[in-house]
């Protein structure tokens, strides 16, 4: 039983999902008539859904453009080349590079649902002690510690399809080459494809660090059906 009450407290961690009378679950021990299949299976659903509605929130039209928490800009390292290149009168094509890449972070999101279920399935008891009695962010720690190069890998083709689809590789050529092309510059290369990625899924790891703070600080939040189900002889 002491194992379950671990994963429960894990649950009430996350993604929006409070523990309202968790206290009585630890005290109550195994008087509390929840079977071990029971919570499991409550518990594991109620993640997905909670991982669901994170991944959903980034994913939106304007989840990341929006958002200036977590929005793709240009890099430093071609802000002197967005400045000339608009002061030659492409500024719309340097705006319309930076939606792009953020639509393409909103196109990849919903890929990382199946990732975070798989993490979540091979959490050990331990990975969840670690957690609970870790800093605010010891379970994005712990998602992005096992799921980020996955992550990487899916969200990459991703975001070249979709900037390739747009025309934006060919703007950021155009960009790159008005630039260079200019008298008395230095030559300027830059992976875009790499870039994008890496903005995205910091994008994401941001936005599940919030909730998780949130969650760890207000438990009560707020219940689901499915946890009242776990929580149901309360």
């Amino acid at each position: 039983m002491k194992k379950i009450i671990g994963l429960i407290i894990i649950t009430c961690l996350f993604f929006s999902f409070g523990c309202k009378g968790l206290d009585k679950i630890i005290k109550s021990g195994s008087k509390d008539g929840l079977d071990e299949k029971t919570v499991i299976a409550g518990l594991k659903e109620a993640l997905e859904i909670g991982t669901k509605n994170t991944v959903t929130l980034v994913s939106k039209k304007d989840g990341y453009l929006k958002n200036l928490a977590i929005k793709i800009l240009l890099p430093k390292d071609l802000e002197k080349v967005a400045k000339t290149v608009r002061d030659i009168g492409l500024g719309s094509q340097v705006d319309k590079f930076i939606e792009t890449m953020n639509r393409a972070a909103e196109k990849a999101g919903p890929k990382a649902v199946d990732i975070f279920i798989d993490a979540i399935t091979k959490m050990t008891i331990q990975d969840a002690l670690d957690i609970l009695y870790g800093k605010d962010d010891e379970a994005t720690r712990y998602f992005e510690k096992h799921t980020r190069s996955k992550l990487y890998n899916i969200f990459k083709p991703i975001v070249k399809k979709v900037m390739d689809d747009v025309g934006v590789t060919a703007v950021f050529k155009l960009i790159m080459d008005a630039y260079n092309n200019l008298p008395y510059t230095k030559t300027v290369s830059f992976d875009l494809d790499n870039y994008v990625t890496n903005k995205a899924l910091d994008g994401l790891f941001l936005m599940i660090a919030k909730e998780e703070k949130k969650i760890r600080k207000d438990p009560a939040a707020r219940v689901t059906e499915l946890l009242r189900k776990v929580f149901g002889s309360l």
